[in-house]
């Protein structure tokens, strides 16, 4: 597929959803890149802002089947990945997937369940497939995990750790509408759910090739170069206690690609890196205490850094 290609359906994509997400495009845009770069998004948000509508919307937008775990103290890892169920007529047992095998999974307040049930996710947004009974099993393709967390409310909440965080590609946040975003949801919304008129604007197969036609935008050397040390910054840094890891530099360049892409562009420029830093790194970092408690987030801290990094001149 072109990267013109690439552009124009992934234009289709963005506008399909922002039908059910109203003004915050810019949410939605780094939306479609995660999974045009085959990733995982954290939603991190107060409730009641749209995150689950976001994820039926693109879903939709792509014809993929949607699938919802609601996340609580009591779930097991088998609800999440299913189990084997001995069938009496046959005296076999027979495996019942879990909601874990659809092409975009929700995964609602995710740190509501126990760290034993988050694991359970670990294998699957990693390898594609769930292990059970000591045989593999691929998950659908595409597959996309939308996972949401509410930051403001923690008790009874499991935060969670490292490992889990790092599997996500990035992390944003829809915030609060303005106010004639606010009105526009209540006119949208005043007799039925705008979500439900979506229809697909691209197919399964179309959104593999697009995943596969965003590897080919071409990375300059030197650009390869800023990536690192723009990770490398944040292990140097005095403000953080911990930087991103090499998965880190891996996805902050996909993004780069799919973000060049998105934009009918045929190779990454320094200012893809920098737009997409915050929201590939920050949820890979961890701030020093003294910082949080001015009110200083790991994406402030990301964009100050990047000033101190210099920057490739572009190459032609």
């Amino acid at each position: 597929m072109e990267i013109t290609e690439v552009s124009r359906l992934a234009s289709k994509i963005v506008a399909a959803v922002e039908t059910a997400i109203v003004g915050k495009r810019e949410t939605v845009e780094r939306s479609v890149l995660t999974m045009l770069c085959g990733g995982h998004l954290l939603l991190e948000d107060i409730p009641g802002v749209g995150k689950t509508t976001l994820a039926k919307a693109l879903s939709r937008a792509i014809g993929g089947e949607f699938r919802r775990v609601q996340f609580t103290p009591d779930l097991l890892p088998s609800d999440v990945t299913g189990s084997s169920i001995f069938n009496q007529k046959t005296s076999e047992f027979e495996f019942r997937p879990g909601p874990i095998f659809g092409n975009v999974v929700l995964a609602d307040e995710i740190n509501r369940a126990t760290p034993k049930t988050q694991s359970s996710l670990l294998e699957a947004m990693e390898e594609r497939q769930v292990s059970l009974d000591g045989e593999p099993r691929m998950l659908p393709n595409p597959f996309f995990v939308l996972a949401t967390q509410n930051n403001l409310e923690m008790t009874g909440t499991y935060p969670l750790p490292e490992a889990q965080l790092d599997r996500f590609f990035a992390r944003l946040s829809l915030g609060y509408p303005d106010k004639a975003g606010e009105i526009a949801v209540l006119s949208s919304q005043q007799k039925h759910h705008p979500v439900d008129d979506i229809v697909p604007v691209v197919s399964l197969e179309e959104m593999i090739a697009m995943q596969e036609a965003v590897r080919t935008v071409f990375v300059h050397e030197k650009l390869k170069e800023y990536v690192v040390d723009v990770v490398r910054a944040t292990r140097e840094s005095t403000q953080l206690l911990m930087g991103a890891s090499p998965r880190g530099s891996l996805h902050l360049m996909r993004a780069a690609q799919a973000a060049a892409a998105m934009a009918g562009e045929t190779q990454v420029r320094p200012e893809h890196v920098k737009s997409l830093a915050p929201a590939v790194l920050a949820h890979r970092v961890i701030a020093r205490a003294e910082l949080r408690s001015q009110g200083i987030t790991p994406e402030m801290a990301i964009i100050k850094m990047l000033d101190s990094v210099p920057a490739p001149v572009p190459v032609n």
